[in-house]
């Protein structure tokens, strides 16, 4: 979570500086996909996210190199290593979700008792795809978690403007598999809802939707002003609940964290998210004429004429 909490910091710096694109912050949700991405066997079960489960991610295999990359715009950064079980990062709302349900029914048609979890927004969930994939994997009883992470806002849209449920995880009962809603900001909370889930859909049960309550400390992303549309009250009363903050005290109360080995711990993340930089930024840059790669056997007249146009004619 601190890991999470501490790139953001220093990526959401380097887009300022003009040396990263935008992204989008996990910041306030770090218990929701910690804790969900805790219950899983990284060896078996899969990982379909949309673009806020840096965590998720990391706890597969990936690694923050490949993120930055990534968000510098080079593919590269996109590409899973052969054994992380992670699908790529989605931009287009809710195209992920039903490639996890195909996957998690391809997967039991293999004779594997892996699950596959899915991430989305409440923004994401008004999205056709949703709908499609929810009723399939209910027919086939698809070992698939929904886990959609309600952050209070679809980019500015309030929930009380996208739905009139007291509950996203309401819906599951239509797909005919449970629904379970879940303090997104208590990470032991989210790891057991999520543990309970993966045990069904290794039991051949089907699949579950997780609405995990959270809350989005930060932009969008970084090309997002939320002080137009937040109200500052209510966030001060959601930064209160700061999952960080919480974990914090618990270790504190357990006698696992002093001062002392805080300050400790936050070097070691420093360092290491330093060292990731340094190694991205370090990483040979794309080529203006790559935008053109692998979409032409051949190319038309007119995209030979972009090519010369940035100085990569007959690049291929």
């Amino acid at each position: 979570m601190l890991l999470t909490r501490t790139y953001d910091e220093r990526a959401f710096s380097l887009q300022r500086q003009g040396r990263l694109g935008t992204f989008s912050p996990v910041t306030g949700q770090e218990a929701s996909v910690v804790g969900s991405a805790w219950a899983l066997d990284p060896a078996r079960d899969w990982v379909v996210p949309q673009y806020r489960e840096l965590p998720a991610m990391l706890r597969q295999g990936h690694t923050l190199e490949k993120v930055l990359l990534y968000q510098m715009g080079n593919p590269v950064g996109n590409r899973m290593e052969e054994g992380v079980n992670v699908l790529p990062i989605q931009i287009s709302l809710a195209a992920q979700v039903p490639h996890a349900v195909g996957l998690a029914w391809g997967l039991r048609h293999q004779g594997l008792d892996a699950c596959v979890i899915t991430y989305f927004g409440d923004g994401a969930s008004s999205e056709g795809d949703v709908h499609e994939a929810m009723n399939l994997a209910g027919v086939r009883r698809a070992s698939v978690i929904f886990f959609l992470q309600n952050n209070g806002f679809a980019i500015s849209t309030p929930v009380a403007k996208q739905t009139a449920t007291e509950s996203f995880a309401l819906r599951a009962a239509g797909y005919g598999f449970p629904g379970e809603l879940v303090d997104g900001n208590d990470l032991f909370a989210v790891y057991e809802v999520t543990r309970r889930a993966v045990e069904r859909a290794r039991a051949g049960e089907g699949p579950t939707l997780i609405e995990s309550r959270t809350y989005r400390l930060g932009p969008h992303n970084t090309a997002d002003d939320p002080t137009r549309y937040v109200d500052p009250e209510e966030l001060r009363s959601w930064q209160a609940l700061d999952p960080i903050v919480r974990v914090r005290a618990w270790l504190r109360s357990e006698g696992a964290l002093d001062d002392a080995s805080e300050v400790e711990l936050q070097a070691e993340l420093d360092g290491e998210v330093a060292r990731a930089v340094a190694a991205a930024e370090a990483f040979p840059k794309v080529r203006p004429g790559q935008i053109f790669e692998h979409v032409y056997a051949r190319p038309p007249d007119r995209v030979a004429a972009q090519w010369e146009s940035v100085g990569e004619a007959g690049s291929a």
